[in-house]
């Protein structure tokens, strides 16, 4: 997620989108063959069929859980709102041409990197509820400012800003789930975060579009950064995620043992 745009971004500068294309097609041949040559894995254990009822006791789940649903709902009201993704061409082309797309691209996981490589010091908050709302708006107020800025490289820096406060949720977001839900719901659990975490970012790519045809890029990439801060800080006003920490145990969830947390 790195490399990958940078290296994007180099070959349309030197050479054409149909050479990117193919580029792209090798890389991913050689992915998919290597998949296809790995072992057959068998579940273990008892083998259970899933089916709608799964999917309706999982929903059902989260329903009665305030921590675990605020804990999807900011994260998809970040990437709704504020990712600016779908901009990010048009925004190249003003900046300098298309070779300049693939920092674009590459900045947000870039920031994520470095973020995770230096996320001992995530483990040691206490007040993770706190912790998880801050970090989302940190990643809204962080998009917003990137849109502010004129210059290529101001705006690779805040959106790597952006990608290590989208780090740390994404690490209190995997926290509280292995946690909070009991075992026999935690695949489901990460069911539906898989659904939130592909599926945001796509309906935040037909947002940013959208209102960028009918407000402009400024707009669409400012705006959805603000509105996103504001509304995630509103998950400060429900006691259950305002409270959580650290300390919290499988009890709050019916289960009565209790885990201590890495935030890892």
């Amino acid at each position: 997620m790195v490399l990958g745009p940078v290296l994007a971004g180099l070959i349309l500068a030197r050479w054409s989108f149909a050479a990117a294309y193919a580029a792209d097609l090798t890389v991913f041949t050689i992915a998919l063959y290597a998949a296809l040559r790995l072992p057959a894995i068998p579940p273990t254990g008892p083998a259970t069929t899933p089916g709608l009822r799964s999917v309706v006791d999982g929903l059902a789940f989260i329903a009665t859980r305030p921590v675990l649903l605020l804990s999807f709902a900011v994260d998809i009201t970040a990437m709704v709102l504020a990712m600016p993704r779908a901009l990010f061409p048009e925004t190249a082309e003003q900046l300098g041409g298309r070779g300049t797309v693939g920092w674009l691209y590459a900045a947000i996981a870039a920031g994520a990197v470095l973020a995770g490589l230096s996320s001992g010091w995530v483990g040691r908050v206490r007040r993770q509820g706190v912790a998880l709302v801050a970090a989302v708006v940190a990643w809204g107020l962080a998009v917003a400012a990137a849109g502010l800025v004129g210059s290529l490289w101001a705006i690779v820096l805040l959106l790597a800003v952006a990608g290590a406060a989208d780090l740390v949720s994404a690490v209190y977001r995997q926290t509280i789930l292995q946690t909070y839900a009991p075992d026999e719901m935690r695949g489901r659990m990460q069911g539906v975060f898989i659904v939130v975490v592909a599926g945001g970012p796509r309906l935040g790519d037909l947002r940013a579009g959208a209102a960028a045809a009918a407000f402009g890029v400024t707009a669409a990439w400012v705006g959805g950064g603000l509105l996103a801060a504001a509304l995630v800080s509103l998950a400060l006003l429900v006691p259950a995620l305002r409270d959580y920490d650290s300390g919290h145990s499988l009890q709050a969830a019916g289960h009565a043992t209790v885990i201590p947390q890495s935030g890892k």
